[in-house]
């Protein structure tokens, strides 16, 4: 029932969100500096590829399990380095479709939770305020949640996370203004 009434913010939403996201990667570009190359980048692709490496994410130096983690020589490795998560993908050149295609449908996904809970959590005549923030916070959170978890687990650079972060909040913002703008 919430989708039937919500569907005009839900959509608008998305559309907006989707070119906010398009304006951050495309024009602004400041997560450009996020990602770097190796140095020795012929080597480590000719390592891999020799190793056959199958997509998938691998941890460098891996350990099976927190036994084999306290042995010296694995402890050895980690205190020399380097210690990395990589992320294989299929070779091939990669194209912008499918990636895309996938984020709007995060983002339609994203959406229809923000409206669900506010749909659940408000009244109908609720004010302009608070419905931006019911409906920007479970966007936020949404949007910003999973980089800090990597930030945390997995050692994505910190200053890469606050980048995230921030994007997450235009993106509330928007999804939250755009509900408040749209709710009645």
């Amino acid at each position: 029932m919430f989708i039937a009434h919500l569907w005009i913010p839900i959509v608008v939403s998305v559309v907006l969100v989707f070119i906010a996201s398009s304006i951050v990667h495309m024009v602004i570009k400041w997560h450009q500096g996020d990602y770097r190359g190796f140095a020795n980048e012929d080597a480590v692709r000719s390592a891999m590829g020799s190793a056959t490496t199958a997509p998938g994410e691998y941890f460098v130096p891996y350990c099976s399990d927190m036994k084999a983690m306290a042995t010296p020589e694995m402890q050895r490795k980690f205190i020399e380095g380097p210690v990395a998560l990589v992320t294989v993908r299929a070779a091939g050149a990669p194209g912008m479709g499918k990636p895309l295609a996938l984020w709007f449908v995060y983002i339609l996904a994203v959406s229809v939770i923000a409206a669900y809970v506010a749909g659940k959590a408000i009244p109908a005549t609720a004010a302009f305020g608070t419905l931006w923030a019911v409906a920007g916070t479970v966007a936020f959170v949404a949007y910003a949640g999973g980089s800090v978890q990597s930030g945390i687990w997995w050692g994505k650079p910190w200053g890469s996370v606050v980048k995230d972060v921030i994007d997450g909040l235009i993106y509330g913002l928007i999804t939250g203004a755009t509900f408040a703008w749209l709710w009645r």
